[in-house]
């Protein structure tokens, strides 16, 4: 696949430094940081090697990635590497797709306290799923989910929300049977949004009244207590957006959703468009729309492109993917057993070493780097760290 006409590297590159100095000091470490990485990745600041086809003989410099988690051209082999490994925790059930969203007046306080509820928000969200599925009037099963966190809207703007993929059934409580939801029914909606938002709101005053939450700008004044609770009155009566699709059509279309949306950064370098005198230009599409007019392109300058694109920087170390319930991390491998036994599935089979190292013997790997050119296999003859210029063959 050829390199896109336009990349936010690109857009990063040409007007990132005049911008970088006109907010100085109103930026903070992780977007600079972000910005930096962007700006170098794939490119001699960062290093690389040589490559030479053993075929046709051509040489090729490929430069190293950033690896930054925000940069839309190093995410495609950190998502593949993810699914190979989720593949074997895939059951033979319907998965369903739940997404629990924030209000805007609550969405605008997350931004500024984001370790603390953006965090809140795949716990409490956890916390619904396994509470309602737990509740005997509904499903009364012990369940898994997978929750991953997207900060943006198509637009760019700030909407966070999280993505639940969740089978469709769960353990009884004493772990004898599998219970499996209604076909086409996972839980209803409109209790897992009254409880979510009961719950978010009970611990967003728990963490005002801990003073664990910070208040900047326009919303300077709900640090005073009583400013707070007036102010968090009328989200009590507002409905709070949970919503719950039909089942994938089986486990590969889980795996194939699950590529698109765990490791998505706000704007892939596929929706641009361009990039002139008025601005960048790409493609968004309008949820409040029908049919195709849902599609639609947005010009901004490259200043508040860069701005929005930096508003989805997440806090250093924040996991954006989390497992709860059956899937949680320490309990993955014996709760997957006992659901397969309930469902009577076999596990895969482990192969022995031998068996590996022969068929390593039969069928060797494949090479890492192909020739563009004539398809062979190219090696690295040369290796270049970051500022070293590159040697002139001999």
């Amino acid at each position: 696949m050829g390199r896109p006409s336009l990349e936010v590297a690109d857009i990063f590159r040409q007007h990132a430094p005049a911008w970088r100095d006109a907010l100085r000091g109103h930026l903070n470490l992780a977007q600079l940081k972000v910005m930096s990485a962007i700006e170098q990745c794939r490119s001699a600041a960062l290093g690389g090697h040589v490559l030479r086809c053993e075929g046709c003989g051509a040489d090729q410099i490929a430069y190293n990635s950033c690896r930054n988690r925000h940069c839309p051209k190093c995410q495609s082999t950190a998502a593949q590497r993810w699914l190979e490994a989720r593949q074997a925790d895939l059951l033979p059930v319907e998965y369903y797709h739940v997404v629990f969203t924030l209000p805007a007046p609550i969405a605008d306080i997350a931004y500024q306290n984001k370790a603390a509820l953006y965090g809140l928000l795949f716990d409490l969200a956890a916390e619904v799923l396994l509470t309602i599925a737990g509740d005997p009037k509904h499903l009364g099963a012990r369940i898994g989910a997978t929750l991953v966190l997207h900060t943006w809207g198509s637009a760019l703007t700030h909407h966070p929300h999280v993505h639940g993929i969740v089978p469709g059934g769960g353990l009884a409580s004493d772990g004898t049977r599998w219970v499996a939801c209604r076909p086409g029914f996972f839980l209803p909606v409109r209790v897992l949004s009254r409880l979510f938002r009961r719950r978010f709101l009970e611990e967003l005053q728990r963490l005002h009244a801990a003073g664990k939450l910070k208040f900047f700008g326009e919303l300077a004044h709900l640090a005073d207590a009583r400013a707070f609770k007036a102010w968090l009155a009328p989200m009590r009566q507002v409905e709070w957006v949970v919503y719950a699709k039909r089942p994938f059509a089986g486990p590969q279309a889980v795996l194939a959703y699950l590529s698109r949306y765990t490791h998505r950064v706000a704007i892939s370098n596929s929706r641009l468009l361009g990039m002139d005198e008025r601005g960048v230009i790409f493609r968004w599409k309008d949820y409040r729309a029908k049919g195709r007019t849902r599609h639609k392109v947005m010009t901004l300058s490259p200043q508040e492109f860069m701005r929005r694109f930096l508003l989805h920087v997440l806090p250093t170390g924040f996991h954006r993917i989390r497992h709860y319930g059956l899937l949680a991390n320490g309990a993955r491998t014996a709760s997957l057993a006992a659901a397969r036994e309930l469902l009577h599935v076999l596990p895969a089979q482990s192969p022995c070493t031998d068996s590996n190292e022969l068929d390593a013997e039969m069928h060797p790997e494949h090479p890492t780097f192909i020739c563009r050119h004539c398809g062979h296999a190219m090696t690295i003859v040369q290796v270049f760290i970051r500022g070293q210029a590159i040697r002139a063959p001999p």
